[in-house]
């Protein structure tokens, strides 16, 4: 497995090493002590599974604030999605900046995203799944939503042929001019 950090503190892209054969392939998508080895102790106690029945579907940007905070570790199990996170950490010096990254079944990659960052997807195939686990139960009362196509934001999304499908919560999110973030980051 993979491990390789990104430009955002804390943020990473795994990539798992696929074994395959005429029957298909095996790969381990998670191990503790590998993301230990790498500096990453997180305890995830619950997985999710999203599926997208239309391509162009956009979630988030999600995220949980303190004191219910959220690392995710996620990949697609099947189709194909473009995955952002967004640092919302005071006093990082990415706090604002996001990256995405092409997440799909047949690259099998997975991205890392510590506490303090909003979490969002569009869908690129039709069917696509995501598949997640958290670091801490999902409490209603501390979820919040970005606009995902805040021009304040910048983000870069792939281009769409029609309207995105989007939640109510998502078309109504605040933009980040209206944001006053949670996170603080832990000095070094």
């Amino acid at each position: 497995m993979r491990i390789e950090p990104t430009d955002l503190p804390g943020l990473c892209l795994v990539t798992p090493r696929r074994y395959g054969d005429a029957r298909g392939f095996f790969a381990e998508t998670f191990n503790a002590r590998t993301y230990a080895r790498a500096g990453i102790d997180t305890v995830f106690v619950q997985d999710n599974h999203s599926v997208s029945e239309h391509a162009g579907t956009v979630r988030g940007l999600h995220f949980q604030a303190p004191p219910h905070a959220q690392a995710k570790l996620l990949r697609c199990g099947r189709g194909r999605l473009f995955d952002v996170a967004l640092d919302l950490r005071v006093g990082s010096t990415t706090f604002g900046r996001w990256a995405g990254f092409e997440l799909s079944a047949e690259n099998g990659r997975q991205v890392f995203i510590p506490e303090g960052f909003a979490h969002g997807f569009m869908t690129l195939e039709p069917e696509t799944e995501i598949v997640y686990k958290c670091s801490d139960f999902y409490a209603p009362e501390s979820e919040t939503a970005l606009r995902w196509d805040d021009p304040g934001l910048a983000i870069v999304w792939p281009a769409l042929d029609a309207p995105p499908v989007l939640s109510e919560k998502d078309a109504g999110a605040p933009c980040w001019a209206d944001f006053t973030s949670p996170f603080v980051m832990a000095p070094a």
